[in-house]
């Protein structure tokens, strides 16, 4: 996992938070990752959970060119029985005791109203009404549908997607905003949701074909965008992988560093998780009060220009993306570190 700066094991008896923070690196700047309200089996698993997340952010900050650090949190929780205002407030005071080492904002089973309870409680929150844009999710999408127009320009030679024929599997807010723009563009979609009025409602609005979720990866089509949960990538899964290309928004899609290799061994080009899907962080990050998004919108669409650079060096280096994603994020960390002064000893 690496070595994090600071790791917190948060209680709180009123309220029976439960909750942990994982501050993985400030060289950039304070560090900034949402808050994941799930209910683990057990801490071991929410810890893991909380320090994998937090390194990835590390990573997603560095490499969208953001001045601020990698952290999570996560709250030991049913999002749906446990979670109160009450928790979220309890959550934000632990977090205003950091000083600001870490940022909170959402992620899975937090909503902005739960964000504006930590408000209550600290300034150190993104993603609220006095903070932000709101909902990041269309920030995410847009930076997955210019990442895939990205992917495409460097498969097939060009960046239309009119005819091409794209999988969807998660339509949740980002899936189906992703979906929305792929029609826009012409493609034919295929779409896949454990959530069936989601299906319809993409069924309705695109005329898409539907596919059980499990099978998303396997249909014939020219790219496959995975929307849904984590490792999703993996020895299962890749071999019957039929799409040229894999550029999603879902969080973690390799399961193993392996699962990279052996999609670039079978010709498929993958666009590194973290890199395509900043949109939500930069927006967080970025977004100031009253809801003008012009910065934002040029540091998210800037998310193909990033994408393409990773797949040239990838070429070059005879490598992986996400290999070339991690050394790029590593030397814009290395590159801060070397800048720093150096404080030296006053002897007495």
């Amino acid at each position: 996992m690496g070595t994090h700066e600071d790791v917190v094991f948060a209680h709180d008896r009123d309220t029976g938070l439960q909750a942990i923070i994982a501050v993985h690196d400030t060289t950039l700047g304070p560090a900034l990752g949402g808050c994941r309200v799930w209910p683990y089996e057990n801490p071991g698993d929410a810890l893991t959970d909380a320090l994998r997340l937090s390194r990835g952010m590390t990573y997603k900050n560095a490499l969208a060119g953001l001045d601020l650090g990698g952290g999570k949190a996560v709250i030991i929780a049913d999002p749906r029985k446990d979670k109160t205002p009450e928790l979220m407030e309890a959550f934000g005071r632990h977090v205003d005791r950091l000083s600001g080492t870490y940022i909170t904002a959402e992620d899975v089973g937090v909503s902005p109203q739960d964000m504006e309870a930590v408000a209550r409680q600290t300034a150190h929150v993104r993603g609220t009404s006095a903070t932000g844009l709101g909902d990041p999710s269309p920030y995410t999408a847009l930076g997955v549908f210019e990442g895939i127009k990205a992917c495409a320009k460097h498969v097939f030679g060009s960046s239309d997607l009119e005819g091409r024929t794209v999988s969807v599997q998660g339509l949740g807010h980002v899936g189906y905003d992703v979906a929305r723009q792929l029609h826009g563009a012409g493609a034919r979609l295929i779409v896949s949701d454990i959530h069936a009025p989601a299906v319809l409602r993409a069924i309705d609005a695109f005329g898409a074909v539907a596919v059980d979720p499990a099978e998303a990866h396997m249909v014939e089509a020219d790219i496959f965008v995975p929307c849904a949960l984590g490792a999703g990538l993996n020895a299962r899964t890749i071999p019957h992988i039929q799409a040229r290309i894999v550029a999603g928004a879902a969080n973690n899609q390799l399961q193993t560093p392996a699962d990279g290799e052996a999609l670039k061994k079978r010709g498929i080009l993958y666009a590194p998780d973290y890199a395509i899907n900043a949109g939500g962080v930069i927006s967080i990050a970025l977004a100031s009060p009253g809801g003008e998004d012009t910065l934002v919108r040029q540091k998210t669409l800037a998310i193909g220009d990033t994408l393409t650079a990773i797949f040239e060096r990838a070429g070059t280096e005879e490598t992986t993306p996400e290999h070339v994603a991690d050394a790029m994020a590593e030397e814009r960390l290395a590159k801060t570190r070397k800048a720093r002064p150096v404080l030296k000893a006053v002897s007495a």
